[in-house]
C-alpha cells in the first residue's frame, strides 16, 4: 500500500509517485496500532466465548445469556441455515417466550475506554518492537 499511489482522482491531480510505504509512515504506523488493538480486542472476546461452556448459568436469564452467545457467533460461520443453528435459534425463543427475555443493559462506556486504552497500549508496543527489529 503506498501513501500516495500517483493516481491523479486520489492525489488531486498532483502525479507523485513516492515510494513510502504506508506501513514506514506515521500514519501507517498508526494503522499497524489500530490493527493490532483490534487483534487484540478480538482475542480477548474469543478466549470469553471459549469459557463460556464451563460457566455454569445460575438461572434462566443466565442460560438466555448463553444461548444468545452462541447465536450471535453464528454470523462466523458458512451457514447459519444449517442443522444446529436454526434449533438452537428455536430453543432460544422458546425460553425468551417463558422466562422472559434479558434485561435492559446499559453500555459502560467508562469500562469500554478502559479495554480500548489497555488494548492500545499493548498494540503500540508490539508495533515499536516490530520496528525496531526492522
Amino acid at each position: 500500500m503506498m501513501v500516495n499511489p500517483g493516481i491523479p482522482v486520489l492525489t488531486d491531480g498532483d502525479q507523485q509517485t513516492r515510494g513510502t510505504s504506508a506501513a514506514a509512515s506515521e500514519e501507517g504506523s498508526e494503522y499497524a496500532v489500530v490493527r493490532e488493538a483490534e487483534v487484540f480486542a478480538m482475542t480477548e472476546a474469543l478466549r470469553f466465548q471459549d469459557a463460556i461452556p464451563s460457566v455454569a448459568a445460575q438461572s434462566l436469564v443466565g442460560i438466555v445469556a448463553k444461548l444468545e452467545m452462541i447465536v450471535g457467533a453464528d454470523r462466523d460461520i458458512g451457514d447459519p441455515t444449517d442443522f444446529p443453528w436454526p434449533h438452537i435459534a428455536s430453543v432460544l425463543r422458546d425460553l425468551k417466550a417463558i422466562a422472559g427475555d434479558l434485561p435492559a443493559h446499559g453500555l459502560n462506556r467508562a469500562a469500554t475506554r478502559a479495554d480500548v486504552a489497555r488494548h492500545r497500549e499493548e498494540a503500540t508496543k508490539l508495533v515499536a518492537a516490530l520496528e525496531a527489529h526492522g
